[in-house]
């Protein structure tokens, strides 16, 4: 797959007087400019509010914006496009289904999770009167299956897992895990927002009752998630905030509710931003989801090896199956001080516990670095990585 550089205006610049090589995708991904005309066009000609109005801007508004609802839909192989609800990103996807799912939960109920988490698949939970149980991961950055299958009592209520761990990289056996929870007739959620940038993903193959991600991973603009639900699950959750769009009727003695989605799309969403979303998966089709999972297998192996060779270095996570993305440490130099000398060659990248902490206490260590691909990344922009890794090696004479 040739570079698509080119494509993103952000990374014509210069950092500290160096081209910018970013790698730090995994926290947010760069727009390509098909993405920022098209949140412009909408401004300057169809700006409006949407689903209420009967006048000609409405109703392009409109039109846009439940386009950008049937294109996930198509991506992901969904049902139906009423299964595709419009949140704020990941953790508002998460906690929409903790909020709802969970409601009626016991302080003695239960949800599995992994230690590969991040956070906004832990905390919801725990903000709810439920315990978690923890499925243990090896030295590799894996699943352990055999323990998962222990976890599993009368008192188990859902399973919420990462499709892809955006510290190790991991790709998680989601067929077997959403097998082996629906042989016990448990549900299960999973946090895509790591896998859907990177990879094809088949909600009807992976069989999953939930599946989340954001746009602003995806190549997309900030403030826009997705929940993936099947509509028994979905018909069955309470609406999560009241207000306008949501309802059916209304009155001061009962309200009811709108159909699917939106029963859960309460209030004016961020339409210009779902329009530009829509951009956005329109060029990853453009380019294919398969070419660029193989384009960023072949940048993991080639900065793999490369990193590899560096004396002091080590990688956190060495599972079969990974994303594009190496978090590391290198001697006992401080991550974020080599981030901050990286910073100054123009090499952007992310130092601290990424907001998983629990992998840090699992690896023993108090933060790491992590470089993450995207598919505007090249074998030089590992090249420049490396150079930086052995400039902070000099400085701190290591």
């Amino acid at each position: 797959m040739s570079s698509h550089k080119s494509d993103f205006p952000i990374l014509s610049q210069k950092i500290h007087g160096n081209p910018l090589v970013y790698l730090d995708s995994s926290a947010t991904a760069q727009q390509p400019l098909v993405v920022l005309n098209a949140i412009q066009q909408y401004y300057e000609a169809s700006h409006a509010n949407v689903h209420r109005g009967v006048h000609e801007l409405s109703a392009r508004a409109t039109t846009l914006f439940e386009n950008t609802r049937k294109k996930i839909q198509k991506m992901l192989n969904a049902s139906h496009a009423h299964e595709i609800i419009f949140t704020s990103g990941t953790t508002s996807a998460i906690n929409l289904v903790a909020n709802t799912f969970g409601k009626n939960f016991k302080p003695d109920d239960e949800v599995i999770i992994s230690e590969m988490e991040h956070h906004s698949n832990i905390v919801p939970w725990q903000l709810l009167p439920v315990k978690l149980k923890v499925i243990p991961i090896s030295d590799q950055g894996e699943i352990d299956l055999t323990e998962y299958q222990k976890l599993f009592s009368s008192k188990t209520k859902l399973v919420s897992i990462t499709h892809a761990s955006n510290v190790l990289g991991t790709v998680n056996p989601l067929k077997k895990i959403i097998e082996i929870a629906h042989q016990k007739n448990i549900p299960v959620l999973v946090d895509g927002a790591q896998a859907f940038p990177h990879m094809p993903v088949d909600v009807l193959d992976l069989n999953c009752d939930f599946y989340t991600f954001s746009a602003h991973k995806a190549y997309g603009p900030t403030g826009v998630g997705v929940l993936y639900g099947k509509t028994e699950a979905l018909q069955k959750l309470p609406p999560y905030q009241g207000g306008g769009a949501m309802i059916e009727s209304v009155s001061f003695e009962k309200s009811t509710y709108a159909p699917l989605p939106y029963k859960f799309e309460a209030g004016t969403p961020n339409i210009a931003n779902v329009v530009g979303f829509h951009a956005a998966l329109e060029y990853l089709t453009n380019i294919g989801m398969e070419n660029i999972r193989e384009h960023e297998k072949k940048l993991l192996e080639v900065a793999t090896e490369k990193l590899n060779a560096i004396a002091g270095l080590k990688i956190i996570g060495s599972a079969k199956e990974k994303l594009g993305v190496l978090s590391f440490t290198l001697k006992d130099i401080h991550p974020h001080d080599i981030a901050t000398i990286l910073d100054r060659e123009g090499i952007a990248v992310r130092a601290g516990h990424h907001c998983a902490m629990p992998i840090m206490t699992r690896f023993n260590i108090p933060a790491c670095v992590r470089a993450s691909f995207g598919l505007y990344n090249t074998v030089d922009d590992i090249d420049a990585l490396v150079k930086g890794i052995e400039t902070t090696k000099r400085i701190f004479h290591v």
